[in-house]
């Protein structure tokens, strides 16, 4: 399988463009099921995940084409007829996020069968509110052999529906199959990530009437049609909160490009604070640190506009080096410190304790074979590596492909030592 050598080190200097943001645009691929006409997403990122929903869509009836049109990557979505109502577990369980076709399926044809999406490295992922926000809809769920039935031979119906948390996979899943309901849908105590707000963009231009998405209340006049569209996905926030950590951790100077710093607001605050330079512009942001030690900091997860799980990994890294000792607490995910053995290996000094870990800093780091668990502890141990005297070398780096497009061009071209060794890369049981 494929592994990445960072000799640490290099500062960096130069300009990244961020991609399309992945967790939008497999949620919007899913939306082509709702309508027979052509749907263009423009600014597609081209990541494995991408890959692994368009080969699902083509099974159920999609044509998936993909090309380089006037505004970069894109993918035209045209699913005439839906052709089966079938996800088999092989298919989804290499990314879950595609469990999601659940709703357009039923929305559209009024029945699919779909496979549960198994288990998560990073732990218990339930897709229980996905289900009960379905049968709120009027839909009719059974559960056999590891599979979903779900039957609405009448339609949806519109509902009130009121979230425990806030689900960003329950939130997209009610609204892809609220849109096609009869009626009015309400979703309480919703999901308002940037990626929400979005997906509601690319549904209302497809003739929907969602208003409120990227708030805690989002209203959806359902309709009894869909047309096509085009589309620009969303800059990947997740993207660009990553290299800007990396910046930070290397030292130097970079440009974010085609993104948007207000999706990261957080994560700059907690950069400024422990002593990084960030300057903002029209279209992303510029990092700077020329000398001096980092600051510890203080990082709690929560839910947009708090500190994104995704960039935890990544901040830990950058902790490391830090003066002092910070605290991260961790509460979306209960298995989300996996990363943490393979900063040791590299002689960071963590210690983990239920959802807390207390990280304090040392001096140096020092290359070493690591391994990566999952997406986001993939790439943290890549910006450590950065840093690190020597060599490090991260095996199993399918897991980055995931979710980083020429992730090792980009920081390349900025200076840092970074090279792809070429192996063969196993079919993966991914997040």
């Amino acid at each position: 399988m494929d592994r990445i050598a960072i000799t640490g080190g290099a500062r960096l200097e130069g300009v990244i463009p961020i991609s399309g943001a992945k967790n939008s645009a497999i949620k919007l691929m899913a939306a082509s099921l709702l309508t027979e006409e052509p749907l263009r997403l423009t600014n597609m990122p081209r990541l494995a995940d991408t890959r692994f929903l368009g080969k699902l869509l083509k099974r159920l009836g999609a044509e998936v084409v993909e090309a380089d049109g006037p505004d970069g990557p894109e993918t035209v979505l045209t699913t005439k007829e839906i052709v089966s109502g079938f996800a088999p577990y092989d298919l989804v369980r290499q990314m879950r996020a595609s469990f999601n076709v659940l709703g357009p399926l039923l929305a559209r044809s009024g029945q699919a069968k779909v496979s549960l999406p198994g288990g998560c490295s990073i732990g218990a992922r339930p897709v229980d509110l996905h289900l009960k926000s379905l049968e709120a809809l009027g839909a009719r769920i059974d559960l056999h052999e590891g599979y979903v039935y779900a039957q609405a031979p009448r339609g949806l119906k519109g509902a009130e529906i009121t979230f425990p948390f806030n689900s960003v996979g329950a939130t997209e899943h009610a609204l892809l199959a609220a849109v096609l309901a009869e009626g009015d849908t309400v979703l309480h105590n919703a999901a308002a990530e940037p990626e929400m707000a979005d997906l509601a963009d690319c549904l209302n231009a497809m003739g929907a009437k969602v208003s409120g998405a990227g708030t805690r209340t989002i209203h959806i006049r359902g309709v009894s049609r869909l047309g096509g569209a085009t589309h620009a996905v969303i800059p990947d926030r997740i993207e660009t909160g990553t290299y800007a950590v990396a910046a930070a951790m290397a030292g130097g100077e970079v440009r974010l490009t085609r993104t948007r710093s207000d999706f990261i607001q957080t994560l700059i605050d907690k950069l400024v604070e422990a002593g990084v330079e960030v300057v903002t512009h029209d279209d992303g942001l510029t990092v700077k640190r020329n000398g001096g030690r980092l600051r510890a900091v203080e990082i709690t997860t929560d839910p947009y506009p708090g500190f994104a799980t995704d960039l935890q990994a990544q901040f830990m890294a950058l902790m490391t080096l830090a003066e002092g000792e910070s605290v991260f607490r961790e509460t979306i995910f209960e298995n989300r410190f996996m990363h943490v053995p393979e900063l040791g290996r590299l002689g960071a000094d963590i210690t983990v304790h239920g959802g807390e870990a207390r990280v304090r800093g040392v001096e140096a780091l020092e290359g070493a074979q690591v391994m990566a668990t999952d997406l986001r502890a993939s790439v943290s141990l890549v910006i450590a590596g950065l840093a690190a005297r020597g060599e490090t070398m991260v095996n199993r780096v399918y897991h980055l492909d995931r979710g980083f497009e020429r992730l090792e061009e980009k920081l390349g071209a900025c200076g840092a030592q970074i090279r792809r060794l070429k192996g063969d890369t196993p079919e993966a049981e991914v997040e």
